[in-house]
C-alpha cells in the first residue's frame, strides 16, 4: 500500500513557515516508502542540501508532528519512526527480522473492532493496530 502525501503542501494548509531546509525535509517525507527515522531522514535530506544538520531535523520532525502532519511510530525497535499523517486509516504489519513495515487495510478487522467496542459498551472512534511477526517464506 503505497501512498503519496504532500508534505509541503500540509504544511501550508497548517499556515506553517516553510523555509529551504524544511521543504527539502517534507520532500523527502513526501517521497518515503518506508517509516524512517530521524538519522535516515538526515542522511536523505542532507544528501540534497548538506548544510541540514539532524539537531534541524529533530526540530523539524518536532514541528510537523506538532502540527499533525506526520504521525510518530514505535514499532518495537527502540527508534521513533515517522510517516505523513494518513487521510484514510491503515494498520501496520511489522517483520521483526528486517523491520520492514507493511501497511494493510481489512474491512472486515474494521468491523470486527467496532462490534468489540460495541458489545463493550464502547462507541471506537479511533485505534491504532500493529502486528508483528516473521516472514512464513524465510522460515523455509
Amino acid at each position: 500500500m503505497t501512498r503519496k502525501i504532500d508534505v509541503e503542501a500540509l504544511c501550508a494548509e497548517k499556515g506553517l513557515r516553510i523555509t529551504e531546509q524544511r521543504r527539502v525535509i517534507a520532500r523527502v517525507l513526501s517521497e518515503a516508502e518506508d517509516h524512517p527515522d530521524v538519522e535516515a531522514l538526515h542522511a536523505r535530506a542532507s544528501a540534497i542540501d548538506p548544510g541540514i544538520s539532524i539537531a534541524t531535523v529533530y526540530r523539524t520532525v518536532r514541528l510537523f508532528e506538532e502540527a499533525g502532519i506526520l504521525e510518530r511510530h514505535d514499532f518495537g525497535d527502540g527508534r521513533a519512526r515517522y510517516e505523513a499523517a494518513a487521510e484514510t486509516h491503515h494498520d501496520h504489519l511489522i517483520d521483526v527480522e528486517t523491520g520492514k513495515v507493511i501497511e494493510f487495510v481489512d474491512p472486515e478487522l474494521e468491523e470486527l473492532q467496532r462490534k468489540i467496542a460495541a458489545k463493550l459498551g464502547f462507541r471506537l472512534v479511533d485505534h491504532r493496530m500493529e502486528l508483528y511477526g516473521v516472514s512464513l517464506e524465510r522460515q523455509g
